[in-house]
């Protein structure tokens, strides 16, 4: 008999098992299945290389150039020593592109933020009666796909005669607007005169 009652118990036990079990599978989320975008991206550096990069609609936003460009493993930014940079006039729009170069430099995953580090010196050839001009800052964070830059250190700007400083600027090259936001000081001469 008690044979019997052991043998009942074990049938009961398993049998109360494979419901759990079942039940388990059943109330169990499925499984999402793995997206694979791409194969992984390694870290890697170039030496004197030239990048270009275009806005969503396929227009040049700005060129770079640097004895070398470091994009670390895991994070799809690069880094960039005495990076030199061309951000040309958005397409269609009068004027000359503005060059320049940095002691270092950061591009985000996306190309849409650039970080110029270190002294940062910008030039603009003369164009249809406007002066050359030149900036003479630090520190600049920039959107190329939307032409426009900033920083908040000292800045100083010559173009032609007219002499400006300032701390802290905003630009944007859309429309050839720049604003220095604190300690304005300028020296405006006729054209034609020596500064």
């Amino acid at each position: 008999m008690t044979t019997r009652r052991l043998l009942t118990s074990l049938f009961a036990l398993a049998l109360a098992i494979g419901v759990v079990q079942g039940l388990l599978w059943w109330l169990e989320p499925a499984s999402k299945p793995q997206q694979m975008v791409g194969p992984p991206r390694s870290s890697y550096t170039l030496h004197e290389f030239t990048l270009d990069g275009y806005g969503p609609k396929g227009h040049m936003a700005y060129q770079l150039s640097a004895p070398q460009l470091e994009r670390r493993e895991g994070d799809a930014s690069m880094y960039i020593n005495q990076p030199r940079f061309v951000l040309p006039p958005k397409n269609g729009s009068p004027g000359k592109p503005w060059t320049g170069h940095a002691a270092y430099g950061w591009i985000s995953a996306n190309g849409n933020l650039i970080k110029l580090q270190g002294e940062v010196h910008m030039q603009r050839p003369a164009f249809d009666g406007q002066a050359s001009a030149q900036i003479d800052t630090s520190d600049v964070t920039a959107w190329p796909h939307q032409n426009r830059l900033e920083t908040d250190q000292h800045v100083a700007i010559v173009q032609g005669t007219t002499r400006m400083t300032g701390t802290g600027m905003r630009a944007d090259f859309n429309n050839q607007h720049m604003e220095l936001l604190h300690d304005f000081h300028g020296t405006f001469l006729p054209s034609g005169t020596q500064p």
